[in-house]
């Protein structure tokens, strides 16, 4: 089983080679950011919490994610090729309880994926993807804030996965297929 952390700064690809993975390795995908967009569109109490964190640039409570990433995976069933968690971790502590989950399960993660994108080409990404998806985050000053908790908060998971031995770096600028090609020489790899 490979257990998959895409892991990269807001727009720099991650749903986009998850998805192009799940093609290739038939992996499972949790998306912390669909699934609360799902719980948020359908108007659920932990969506309308959600909304209250993500309309002011926060991370959700670490307890309240890993509940649901639990609940989430479990219902993968326990014979899979994989999941692939984009979105998710994003702290250290966030890592340790993912860690902790799956260690329950008797599952662990196989590789921490990052796609390392410039800021410039982030900020240029996302703007583009909140005017063709209309996604109310994508705007310059809740993508600026996203950007600041990014490298206060979720950056230093690159350090923590590297002393688990487990971090890979993608260089996600430029062609999608020669990216897409670095991330599976890591996966066959695994």
């Amino acid at each position: 089983m490979k257990n998959i952390v895409i892991f990269g700064a807001p727009g720099s690809g991650k749903g986009t080679q998850s998805d192009k993975l799940i093609e290739r390795y038939g992996f499972g995908h949790i998306s912390t950011g669909d699934v609360l967009r799902a719980e948020i569109r359908q108007g659920t109490p932990l969506g309308n919490t959600a909304k209250k964190y993500i309309d002011q640039g926060q991370l959700i409570p670490d307890d309240l994610m890993v509940s649901i990433l639990a609940k989430v995976y479990d219902g993968h069933g326990g014979d899979h090729e994989g999941v692939i968690f984009d979105g998710f971790p994003r702290t250290i502590p966030q890592a340790e309880a993912l860690k902790q989950m799956l260690a329950d399960r008797g599952h662990k993660i196989a590789a921490m994926i990052e796609l390392d994108v410039p800021e410039d080409e982030l900020m240029k990404r996302l703007l583009l993807r909140g005017q063709q998806s209309g996604r109310a985050d994508d705007n310059e000053q809740t993508i600026k804030k996203r950007l600041v908790v990014y490298h206060q908060q979720t950056q230093p998971l690159i350090a923590w996965y590297a002393d688990e031995g487990i971090h890979y770096h993608i260089d996600g600028l430029g062609e999608l297929d020669r990216i897409f090609d670095d991330i599976c020489q890591v996966v066959d790899r695994l």
